[in-house]
């Protein structure tokens, strides 16, 4: 299995590596990991939703935003102090990386972003990584970021191009990939995902892929989601998702991206344990612990560790 870094994958090209025999995919998703990760070991990564709720978006599958009844009640952006302590405890979990959410269509300049700037600059104090995902951002305001301290920043491109307009209307694919530009020019690191069982197909699930793996660089983080219903939303009564597309995606975009660290995200709660190893033998290496995902419920810290010690992993000791 060549180990070199492509970024000219051609669709056809990547529905056949998506589509190759489950043994045969793995293996070939285990050598490209191999080449670039220690296959034992698991980034664990904390998320916390600092401002919760009232979104503009329109995401189908979301229960922050205003245009469903979810129950999720609007909270404000948080002060600096709580989030500082929610940090230290992950710290003290075995997170090395904290991310911080809010629930915004687009950074604002003014206090609630200076706010951030502060929560970013005491997080990166305690020698974690520092990721944010606050909606659309300016090339000026990622620059802030930057300097405060911040190592990187998720923006998902969800799914498909072709797919996009079928979970969200009130932006375009292309704001996602401007996004992600400014974060590029800035310095900041990418967490770019996407998200599966929203009634895409495996030909959607293929465009994204090919959608991540043509960004130069690759991103250095990509998340893959697995969908959880929210009652109110559109999506709230999806079907639920075979546990092997959560595997051929992870295997498939461990082979596209060697490099980058695969971060098996939500939806871990609708897996098995066996599951779950399969998407570590897929390639994953990453997990978010705590047990919140913004608003999604999640494993355990205690039953994560555990988890680990059983398949015989451990949790990456530094960032």
């Amino acid at each position: 299995m060549p180990t070199n870094i492509r970024h000219d994958w051609s669709r056809d090209e990547i529905r056949k590596v998506f589509n190759l025999p489950l043994p045969e995919l793995i293996f070939q998703a285990q050598l490209a990991h191999r080449a670039f990760h220690k296959p034992e070991e698991v980034q664990l990564c904390r998320l916390l939703s600092i401002k919760t709720g009232g979104c503009p978006e329109d995401c189908a599958y979301c229960s922050q935003s205003a245009h469903y009844d979810t129950g999720v009640v609007r909270e404000p952006l948080m002060n600096v102090a709580d989030v500082l302590v929610a940090a230290r405890r992950a710290k003290a979990e075995g997170a090395t990386r904290f991310c911080m959410g809010a629930a915004w269509r687009q950074v604002s300049d003014g206090k609630d972003f200076e706010r951030v700037l502060e929560m970013v600059r005491g997080v990166a104090a305690f020698k974690m990584e520092v990721c944010c995902t606050l909606g659309m951002l300016t090339e000026s305001q990622a620059m802030r970021l930057k300097e405060a301290g911040l190592n990187a920043y998720n923006h998902n491109l969800d799914t498909s191009p072709e797919f996009y307009g079928e979970v969200i209307t009130t932006r375009v694919y292309g704001d996602r990939l401007e996004t992600i530009a400014n974060v590029r020019k800035a310095g900041i690191t990418v967490c770019c995902g996407g998200i599966l069982g929203m009634g895409e197909s495996d030909e959607d699930r293929v465009g994204l892929l090919e959608q991540l793996c043509h960004l130069d660089p690759h991103p250095e983080s990509v998340p893959i989601n697995m969908l959880v219903p929210n009652p109110g939303t559109p999506l709230g009564e999806a079907e639920e998702l075979d546990p092997l597309v959560m595997v051929r995606t992870i295997a498939t975009a461990r082979i596209l991206m060697p490099a980058s660290r695969v971060r098996l995200a939500a939806g871990r709660r609708g897996l098995s344990q066996e599951a779950v190893a399969l998407c570590f033998l897929a390639g994953a290496n990453s997990i978010f612990t705590g047990e919140r995902l913004l608003t999604t419920p999640n494993p355990s810290v205690d039953s994560d560790h555990r988890m680990l010690g059983e398949l015989g992993m451990k949790a990456m000791q530094s960032a």
